[in-house]
This record gives structure tokens, sequence and C-alpha cells, in this order.
């Protein structure tokens, strides 16, 4: 009998015993690298965490150290270091990102991925290693479940691969966010026209190349400006930011014209209270078109290479936007997609249909598909407005 399968045996096992001394208790394992990847698994935790039966445990694998600051709002009760995951026993593991951890008693393991853009294409859209070792992959949309398989990553009759949609852009669309509301509680003037500015986090966004002009000229023009950085970026010392302190940077900018830097890892309310969105290639320029509201995109030629993003991922998002190469372009294209709103809505439409899987309903597909990995039957307290 091979290794593998003594320890197959044994974590079976071990599922067997918990079972028998507690039969109605279920553990969740949530592992995340970033604020904005528990921004991606919090409606499940959410729409789950009154139900007795299910205890979530919250881990940073990477840097333990960050584990308040990646979950501000799960309960610290839960926190666990990977040495002390190590030796418990979890029914479920949930991650947003490409984060694999040694659990030696076994568990179940749900990837849920934590964006749309394309980027790093060989890692999360043309995998070259095998995704089979993941008991669930919950696929945003059937794009990327059909590379997996041209890949190889995944068979073709994958057990583990589920339609879902992406929970986190739900409250886009149930009415829970109000621009107006959103707005005022941020300090800002919803009689303004307000823009969001969201770059992404490589060295070669259009942040490093133009950000801070690019801020201080729409801030003359009299918008509230909400810039929402990626987490990486807010990070002096990691490669990506490219070395600068980009909230001290644009901070004092941002408050001399009225606008403000997201504080934030979940981008949705900021999307909500926006007129209009500014990006050069991001997650977030896809899923502000659920709003079908005007995208301009900053062209930048080195990012789309260097950071390995699909022609066809490029094309959707240069169909469904106004694309600008430099900042006073930018700022035209600004005041005239804002003038004409309409203006693209039947491109956005056709981008958004094909990148999310029925959204506004996704939360209940994942909460189901997770007490399904649980063994639990679906729990009446968890069926929340959320869901």
């Amino acid at each position: 009998m091979s290794l593998n399968r003594i320890v197959e045996l044994a974590q079976k096992a071990d599922t067997r015993l918990q079972r028998w001394r507690d039969p109605a208790s279920r553990t969740v394992l949530l592992n995340a690298r970033t604020p904005m990847n528990y921004a991606v698994m919090a409606p499940i935790h959410n729409a789950m965490k009154e139900d007795p039966r299910v205890k979530f445990y919250f881990m940073a694998s990477e840097s333990p150290e960050r584990t308040r600051e990646i979950y501000p709002e799960a309960p610290e009760a839960g926190h666990v270091n990977p040495r002390r995951a190590a030796i418990m026993k979890f029914d479920a593991y949930l991650a947003a990102d490409l984060l694999w951890v040694t659990l030696p008693r076994g568990t179940r393991r749900i990837q849920m991925f934590h964006g749309v853009a394309g980027k790093y294409g060989h890692i999360y859209d043309r995998p070259d290693t095998s995704m089979r070792a993941w008991d669930r992959l919950f696929f945003i949309n059937r794009k990327r479940l059909n590379n997996f398989i041209a890949s190889g990553a995944i068979d073709p009759d994958s057990r583990a691969a589920r339609l879902v949609g992406m929970p986190k852009l739900d409250c886009l669309l149930d009415g829970s966010l109000e621009r107006d509301e959103i707005l005022s509680s941020l300090g800002l003037d919803p009689s303004r026209k307000s823009v969001l500015y969201a770059p992404t986090w490589s060295p070669y966004s259009s942040l490093n190349a133009m950000g801070e002009e690019l801020v201080a000229r729409l801030t003359e023009r009299g918008y509230s400006v909400i810039v929402k950085l990626h987490d990486r970026s807010r990070d002096p010392e990691y490669v990506h930011s490219g070395g600068v302190d980009w909230i001290a940077r644009l901070d004092p900018v941002l408050r001399a014209g009225g606008g403000l830097l997201a504080t934030g890892s979940d981008a949705c309310p900021y999307m909500a209270a926006a007129d209009l969105l500014i990006t050069d290639h991001s997650s977030v320029g896809f899923e502000y078109l659920l709003l079908d509201r005007p995208v301009v995109r900053i062209e930048m030629p080195e990012l789309i290479a260097k950071t390995d993003i699909h022609p066809d991922y490029v094309t959707l998002l240069t169909q469904a936007s106004t694309t600008a190469r430099e900042v006073s372009e930018t700022v035209r294209a600004v005041e005239r997609a804002l003038s004409e709103p309409a203006s693209q809505s039947s491109a956005r439409k056709q981008v958004a249909s094909e990148l999310f899987h029925e959204p506004g309903t996704a939360t209940r597909r994942a909460v189901r598909e997770l007490y399904e990995v649980l063994e639990l039957d679906q729990a009446s307290i968890a069926l929340g407005a959320s869901t």
C-alpha cells in the first residue's frame, strides 16, 4: 500500500471520528493573501456565520503577522497561524488566490478566484499545472472554465468545476448600495460628478506613469475623485508599488481637491458611488461594467506585455470603454463620457454578461455548494438577504 493511500485512509478515519464525536459541527478555514482576497470570500462567511453548526477560522499563511489587517471584520477569536492550523481538523478550506497550505489531517479545498482581468494568464486563465487537487473550483464565468479544460488543468467532466459567479459583486445589483448615501457617508458632495480611479498594481501601471498628475488634473476640474489603490500598491516596500508611498503622495492632493483615498479593500461601495471609472487593466474595470456606467481605459502597452494579459481580455475591455493614452486625453475622455453616459451601454452589458455568471445571485450558489461540501443541510438561518 502506498504512503499516499495510507495517509488518505488515516484522514478519512479522522473525519469519521470527528463526525461521531460531534455529528453536526463543521469547521471552515479561510486563507487570504490580502484584504481583497477576504472581500471575495466575505459574502459566504457573512451568509453562514449565524449558523451555530459552522465555525469559521481565518489565516494569512504567507504573512501571519498581518492576520488582523487582512481580516478586519472577522472575529479575532477565529484567527489561527499556520502552525496551529496544521494540527487542526478542518472540513473545508476556502481561498480566493492560489494559496496551498499543508493540512496533514486533510480537508476539502475550494478555490474561488479573485478577479477576471486575465492578468498572469498562465496562472489564472490558462494554468500550466494541474488543478485537480482542488475539490471545488468556483468559476466566475464559463470562459475561464473552458480555458481550464482547454489547457488540461481539469478534465472536461471535472466534478470539481462549479459555475458560481462572483459573490462579492451581488451587492452591486441587489439595491443595498446607493450612490448618494455612500458619497455622503464618505464626506463627498453627491451633487458633484464622482470619478473613481482604480489602477492595477504593476510597476507598469498608469499609477506609476501618470497617477499623481491625473488625480491633480481631475480634482482641478471639480470632480469628486476617489482613488482605490490595489492592496499591493498601498505597501511602499512591495516591488509593485514602484517603491512609492502612494498614500502619502496622493492623500494631500485628494484632500485639497475635495476627493479621498479609499481605505476599504472591497471596491464595491466605491464603484457604486462613482459616475465613471478610470483604470488601466484591472478586475475592477470589468466589475464596474455591471453598473452600466462609463469606463475610461488608459492604454499601457508595457503593462499588457509584462503581466501576460491575454489579448481577448484587452479586446473586451477596449470594446466596453473609451481608450486614452496620456493625462490630457484621459481628462477629455472623462468629460465626453460623463456628457454621454449611455454611449457604449450595449457593449458594457455584453462584456459583463460574458464575464459574470448570473450576477446578483452568486452568493446563493456558493453557499449551497459549501453546505454540500460540509455535508450539512442548508440552514434557514444562512438564507439572509445576501444570498
